[in-house]
């Protein structure tokens, strides 16, 4: 995880080296480019954003023209991309579920990896409670708990309606975590056998004794635009198509280590009848 200034630093040097591959010094693209010279190293230092006409002088003068997309797209999520889930909890939790709502409903294929507890997408009510009422005791935020659970049980309709893929990769940790004790644990492991017989589902479980293909925290996907990823103190949204396959190639890994099926549903009834 990164933050804007180091993002920044990061497109920087990445532009730097474009230069310095096309056997320009920093003073000839300003000269070609029509700027100060002081403003290519304040671009490539970080210190300065660059614009998108900015990223545009650079492909043209280095002839990297295939790389603007890419450039364009890093550039758009360096600011948006860090979000400290502190100020994004600030009034509480209903707003944040009501941009999964959103995220939802726009969304063909979600891919989600959860390796702690189950995804929101598969909670019931009384597990999504526990789970709210832990940030909002963590982060110190407004207690907004039952609109917060409202909203991110919307966000299932989903689970009925249109075209919508569900590819969900749990641990088999996630499963056995009893999240509120026994009677909430095992309703949501009621549900979870419930969801997983959709059709537009596919519930993988990574069980225990399986080696983990790379070591990651929870992240969800959303088609092939854009990835959210969570640590404890910032969500991150990724949009860069390079970082995207990335974790398109983690997850493809991390589903082929898990068991669907009637498999997956054997693990998850082996945990409940424990």
């Amino acid at each position: 995880m990164t933050s804007p200034r180091e993002a920044r630093e990061t497109l920087g040097g990445r532009l730097r080296e474009m230069r310095r591959d096309a056997g320009l010094t920093g003073r000839r693209l300003a000269q070609l480019s029509g700027w100060h010279e002081s403003k290519v190293s304040k671009i490539e230092s970080g210190s300065r954003p660059p614009s998108e006409a900015d990223l545009r002088a650079y492909v043209d003068h280095t002839g990297t023209q295939d790389q603007l997309a890419d450039l364009i797209a890093t550039l758009r999520g360096v600011e948006a991309a860090y979000v400290e889930l502190r100020r994004s909890l600030a009034t509480g939790t209903r707003r944040r579920q009501e941009r999964s709502v959103t995220l939802a409903r726009d969304t063909r294929l979600q891919r989600i990896y959860e390796p702690q507890i189950i995804p929101g997408i598969f909670q019931t009510p009384e597990y999504a409670e526990q789970i709210l009422r832990r940030a909002v005791r963590f982060y110190g935020i407004p207690d907004d708990v039952d609109a917060g659970v409202s909203k991110r049980i919307e966000r299932q309709q989903w689970l009925y309606r249109g075209d919508r893929r569900f590819h969900v990769v749990v641990s088999e940790q996630a499963v056995r975590n009893p999240v509120g004790g026994s009677g909430v644990h095992r309703g949501q492991l009621d549900r979870l056998l419930t969801v997983s017989g959709l059709p537009r589902v596919l519930l993988g479980v990574i069980p225990a004794d399986r080696p983990m293909p790379m070591q990651s925290t929870n992240f969800v996907m959303f088609d092939a635009r854009l990835v959210l990823v969570e640590t404890p103190t910032a969500e991150l949204s990724v949009t860069r198509p390079r970082e995207i396959e990335t974790y398109a190639r983690l997850f493809a890994e991390l589903a082929e280590s898990s068991v669907t099926g009637d498999a997956a549903r054997r693990l998850v009834r082996q945990v409940l009848d424990g």
